[in-house]
Formats: structure tokens, sequence, C-alpha cells
């Protein structure tokens, strides 16, 4: 969730990840959370902390254990797939991934992933459809700021910002239009050889929605699956046979780390995603800076403290839920008012609440 952790995959962190994936998933655990009377299905959840960067949490309603864990294992193969070809940080043997196409910027790459074609030609949609606010083509941009970042995070007295000419040197290569995709022949042609690919916004978001279509078709039909807060709902809560939605929280800024909801909602078949500026982000001199960068400013967007979105599609809701945070209150709001079955609540910096017309319908009281 919140975003945008997002420059999706950091180095730091991908070194942590190295460790736990060798000692093999660190923390995949099953368990009965109730023996419940009504015979037919208990609740099982599984975690495990080697994706994305971030927690991935997997709860549903099953018949056994072993039903469960299977689902989990073909969740976490599709997932892990995913993982590796949208990772702009790491290369995997055999695999042409987001990275590879990086660093061929200039040069025509053929064979691409069908899964890699898909997202790029949805980010060039989503582009279009928030004018320019979510931008893939923005990676040099973004690593700039991910320098700083993590140099401030590791030394916080000697934190900065980056100089304005440089992100403005920087920006002179982010034309999504010069990313060219060939989507029968699977190519990918990256024609500024300066520019680079940051899927940040949109990768989680995509990867858990499609993730949850292949989970369906194989008969997950009554759980969730959580990718760093990005949720997907499948069915409702599928343990009496009375269809109950499942109730999801929306955590309080005021309180990141712990469990502290600002609002529960109750949803069935949709997804849930925020964007915030309280998870990631460095401090220079006591101004705290985040991770969502604005395409027009170049620096992180402060019209809002979060911007939660509600919708079916788990990609959508992650590519929403950045657009609308670069955006004031207005213009966001018209756009999503303009979109069928999406939702949407901001939280302004003073604290106060809005909502899209139909987002508390969700809300439980």
């Amino acid at each position: 969730m919140n975003k945008k952790f997002n420059r999706y995959l950091n180095k730091t962190s991908t070194k942590i990840y190295i460790k736990i994936f060798l000692s093999v998933i660190i923390s995949i655990f099953i368990f009965c959370v109730s023996a419940c009377e009504k015979p037919e299905k208990k609740r099982y959840e599984a975690q495990f902390l080697t994706l994305f960067d971030t927690v991935t949490q997997i709860v549903a309603y099953m018949d056994s254990k072993e039903q469960f864990q299977e689902h989990v294992n073909q969740i976490y193969q599709d997932l892990e797939a995913y993982h590796q070809l949208y990772d702009i940080y790491n290369s995997y043997e055999d695999i042409i991934n987001i990275k590879i196409i990086n660093d061929s910027a200039g040069e025509e790459l053929s064979e691409i992933d069908s899964r890699i074609i898909d997202l790029l030609l949805f980010a060039k949609d989503i582009y279009q459809q928030t004018n320019g606010k979510v931008n893939v083509a923005m990676g040099s941009v973004l690593s700039i700021w991910h320098e700083y970042r993590e140099r401030g995070i590791q030394d916080p007295k000697n934190s900065e910002l980056p100089q304005m000419d440089l992100l403005e040197e920087a920006a002179r290569h982010t034309d999504i239009n010069k990313l060219v995709i060939d989507k029968e022949v699977s190519t990918v042609f990256i024609k500024d050889s300066e520019m680079s690919l940051d899927v940040g916004a949109i990768a989680k978001g995509f990867a858990v929605e499609q993730a949850s279509r292949n989970a369906i078709n194989r008969g997950f039909t009554s759980g969730l699956i959580s990718v760093g807060g990005n949720v997907k709902i499948i069915g409702t809560k599928d343990f009496n046979m009375e269809g109950e939605s499942w109730n999801i929280g929306i955590q309080n800024p005021e309180s990141p780390g712990v469990e502290s909801n600002l609002h529960i909602v109750y949803l069935s078949d949709q997804s849930l995603v925020t964007s915030g500026n309280y998870i990631r982000y460095y401090t220079v001199n006591g101004k705290k800076y985040h991770h969502i960068i604005d395409p027009e400013t170049l620096y992180p967007a402060d019209y809002f403290i979060a911007v939660t979105i509600i919708c079916e599609d788990s990609g959508e809701a992650d590519a929403l839920a950045t657009a609308i945070y670069n955006m004031p209150l207005e213009e966001g709001l018209a756009l999503i008012e303009n979109k069928s079955g999406v939702e949407a609540f901001w939280i302004l910096p003073d604290g106060e609440q809005k909502f899209s017309t139909g987002f508390q319908k969700f809300l439980v009281e």
C-alpha cells in the first residue's frame, strides 16, 4: 500500500530479499485460526516476505489445510514469476525482465514475455487516462529520488534534496511515446537510450490482479490476496454459505506500523489500494519527503496524506491511487466520478476526509 513504496524494489531491500529467499520462504505459515462449529470451512492464513519487497498475505476459507496449502503454493509461484519479470534491479537466469529492457534502452528486444507486454500496454493506457499522472517512463527521475532517499535514511544528519537542474535534466528522458511495444511480435523498444522504466506505481496491483484471476480459475473462490496492502478480495467469506463480505481495514496514517484502522469497509469481489506519504519517506531539515513524485513538479506531491481506491481490478486501483494522489482534489474527484465502479477516499493534510459519491456505502458503521 502504500505507495508508492514504491520505488518498487530498492537495492538495500533486495539484498535482504536474497538472504530471505535463500533461507526459503522465511515465514510461510499456515494455521487454522478458528475451528468453526459449522462444519464445512475453516479459516486459514499464509504470509511470506520474499516478493515485491513487502509482505504478502493470503487468507481463505477452505475444506482442509492441504487444500489451502496447494492454493498458496500456486499463488506464490504466480506472484514470484511476476516479481522477477517486473524487477528493475535484478537479473534472473533466462528471463528478460524490466531491468534487462532498461539496460538495453536504444535497442529493440524480442521474445518479451507476454506478461511484460501486457503490463506495459496497461501502463500506456493508464498514462492516457490520467493525463500523464502515472508515467512508467519516469525511471530517470525516480532513480534520483531513490538514491537521495536511501542516502538520507542511512545518514539522516546529512540528508539532502536533489537539485532541480538534475531532476529537470532527467525529466528530458521521460517521454512514454518513446516506449514502443509490438504485441504481435513480442518486442519492446525504448527509443531514448537515456530513458528507463519504473513500474512501481502499477506492478504490484497488476500482478495481484493476474495472480488472483489464475487462482479463481483453479477454484480459489473465497479469500483475499494482499501484497503490501494491495488487497484483492475474492468472493465472500464462504465459511457458512451465507455470503458475508470481507471486512478490510484502512490504515490510520497517524499510526503507521501498527494495526490501527481509520475505517473498516465491507467488500466482496473488489480491490482496495491506498497510497500515502507515511510509510516510505526520508527527512531533510525536519521535513518529510515521501516517494510519490508528481510528474509535473518532479517533487513529492503534497495534496494529501493518503488516498484509497476501491474498484474491481487491482491493477486499476493501484494506478488510480497514484494518479489522484498527484492531483488536486477537484481534479481527482472528477476523474473518479467519471469512472464506473470506482470509488475513492482522500485524507487531506489537515486531517479532513473526503469521499467520492459511493464510497461511504462500503463503510462499516
